[in-house]
């Protein structure tokens, strides 16, 4: 079973890599770019089969590892 996880900064949290994007892409001519938001994409490849325990583990991994629940929100779909 695979998990897609996407985790983005909460909103109120500065983003200066977004800000970063958003200039460079003006400065190759996109304009109308109002605003950037930087997050991750993780991948996770699980041996577990039973669903129930997939989200048990994946939430665990967010909360322990892969996500800042202070400043970060994270969200996850399970793809068998």
């Amino acid at each position: 079973m695979k998990a897609r996880i996407k985790i983005t900064l909460k909103n109120g949290v500065l983003d200066p890599q977004g800000k970063a994007i958003q200039s460079a892409l003006g400065s190759l001519g996109f304009s109308g770019v109002n605003d950037v938001r930087q997050g991750k994409y993780i991948e996770v490849e699980l041996a577990e089969n039973n669903e129930a325990a997939a989200k048990d583990a994946i939430e665990r991994m967010c909360k322990d590892l892969l996500a800042n629940t202070v400043i970060e929100n994270y969200s996850y779909e399970l793809v068998a």
